[in-house]
């Protein structure tokens, strides 16, 4: 969701210096720092760009609109209030684009690329027009990377929030038509039942933190719902096992995403199903146990 600023004609402009606006973003820099932002340089860059409407690297020689310092003053006590950087751009990257996000709806993080691109890799082999399901799509981050790498795929989108899917609908038409969203819980035993058996790939990155009031305020932001997991942070995944183990084909495969406390769990949870073999860990790049895949217990086509 973008800010709710004043529309200001382009062809204004102010006769902010260079050398001014440089200033303007250290101090905006130095505010953020003493607010605790842990990037404060690149957001106060962000934020900056985010006005002019320019690219963060191009700053140096770009002209400001009129009135740039009493908006750019703005966000910035917005962003060291801690209202989350992608919520004042109303974008966030992932991969090699860029997803509408706003209050209602998860903030895809950078670790979850590293599952997006297993998904994709995980379909080099597959049928033509291969069945994906990515449970609890959110903004629809993995859904949209895995149909842009395999148009011919049939990716169905689910997500029970009403608020998420606005995002997740807004995505969807921007980057990946094809996809069918699907308004339901990922734990629903009854979910898509037509596709029963058939599925290739079942995704998640679903909500898996374990209930805590210690993380970074900007994780409070996003919803409830998309981010916590009961005191184990395991609900959602226990729910969603069976769901998937009904769906998948024989030699289906899954991954899903985990809190870096619960890998063991996770991989317990799968193997306790009996449905699946081929139970691998996988790390990010720092090293922490970010997702799990298996694959369905049979032949393998």
């Amino acid at each position: 969701m973008t800010s709710s600023l004043p529309c200001r004609p382009t062809s204004v402009r102010s006769a902010l210096k260079p050398n001014n606006l440089r200033e303007s973003i250290a101090r905006a820099e130095q505010t953020l720092a003493g607010a605790g932002i842990a990037t404060p340089g690149v957001d106060a860059r962000l934020i900056a760009a985010h006005l002019v409407g320019v690219a963060p690297l191009e700053l140096t020689f770009a002209e400001v609109p009129e009135g740039f310092d009493a908006d750019y003053e703005e966000l910035i006590t917005r962003r060291a209030a801690r209202e989350p950087l992608q919520h004042i751009l109303g974008t966030a990257p992932f991969g090699s684009f860029e997803l509408a996000v706003g209050p209602g709806v998860f903030i895809p993080r950078p670790e979850t690329e590293l599952l997006a691109d297993w998904a994709v890799h995980s379909l080099i082999d597959a049928p033509s027009a291969p069945t994906v399901i990515d449970l609890g799509s959110g903004t629809g981050a993995i859904a949209i990377t895995i149909a842009r790498a395999r148009p011919d795929a049939d990716v169905y989108a689910v997500e029970r929030s009403a608020a998420a899917r606005v995002f997740l609908e807004r995505n969807v038409a921007d980057h990946a038509p094809s996809i069918s969203i699907v308004p339901g819980d990922m734990t629903d035993p009854a979910l898509l039942r037509q596709l029963r058996g058939t599925v290739d790939l079942v995704v998640s990155n679903p909500p898996y933190v374990p209930e805590t009031t210690e993380l970074q305020q900007e994780v409070y932001a996003d919803p409830h719902d998309a981010v916590f997991s009961g005191v184990d942070g395991m609900e959602a995944i226990r729910g969603l096992v069976p769901v998937a183990a009904r769906l998948l084909r024989p030699g289906g495969r899954i991954a899903i995403e985990h809190d870096d406390s619960t890998a063991l769990a996770v991989v317990e949870t799968l193997r306790a199903c009996g449905e699946f073999e081929a139970i691998d860990l996988h790390a990010d790049l720092a090293g922490r146990a970010r997702f799990v895949t298996a694959s369905k217990v049979g032949n393998h086509v």
